[in-house]
């Protein structure tokens, strides 16, 4: 079975987001889904420049960890990104990320894999964290798995979040659904079901 990759975007290796991924990655273990946390770090992440390198290469002109992760996309069946709240949005460095990461990588990379957003904030701002992030996957044919509320913790440190019972609880929720969404897919496969075919993607502009 193919693994899930855990992004988190959070500049604090072992902060808010860390412990609910960590809640997350401990139930999809407990699951049978193999996890992985991939921590973005300090460095800077540079924004999308619109060069049209990765057109032509195939690749993201900068070489940092949008084309490691690239390369490796086969190797996962689901993705999650999470982040802290800054100013009623997710963290620049993901949203950096995740625009190269999207706008780089080939969209088979992507298309039929299961996806979610985590996002952790002290008092306010989730949802609507949440939804910029979901936006990722809701136009590249994945799919959003959700959980018995929407994905996130609440506390001003991992300590509080390690005792945000609702919050703990939802990521483990979580990781069951997409457990057993893994395994549906992979049941689908060996039956032979097929995948969906798209048609060819057709670009409308509006001032035409």
């Amino acid at each position: 079975m193919k693994k899930a990759l855990l992004i988190n975007g959070s500049p604090n290796e072992h902060g808010c987001t860390d412990a609910a991924l960590q809640e997350l990655a401990a139930s999809l273990t407990a699951n049978g889904v193999e996890a992985e946390i991939l921590w973005l770090g300090k460095k800077p992440m540079p924004d999308c420049i619109a060069c049209g390198h990765c057109q032509e290469a195939g690749a993201c002109v900068f070489p940092d960890l949008v084309n490691a992760v690239s390369a490796r996309m086969d190797e996962f069946g689901a993705l999650v990104v999470g982040s802290p709240v800054y100013y009623g949005g997710p963290s620049g460095r993901l949203c950096s990320f995740l625009d190269r990461l999207f706008f780089s990588s080939s969209a088979e990379k992507f298309r039929g894999k299961l996806a979610a957003s985590v996002v952790s904030c002290r008092r306010g701002g989730a949802t609507a964290s949440f939804e910029r992030l979901n936006q990722f996957f809701l136009m590249n044919n994945m799919h959003a798995v959700g959980s018995q509320y929407w994905n996130q913790v609440h506390g001003f440190t991992a300590e509080d979040v390690r005792r945000d019972a609702e919050g703990l609880q939802t990521m483990r929720t979580l990781g069951q659904n997409m457990a057993y969404l893994l395994k549906a897919q992979e049941a689908a496969e060996a039956a032979g079901l097929p995948k969906p075919v798209y048609e060819p993607p057709v670009f409308t502009n509006f001032m035409d």
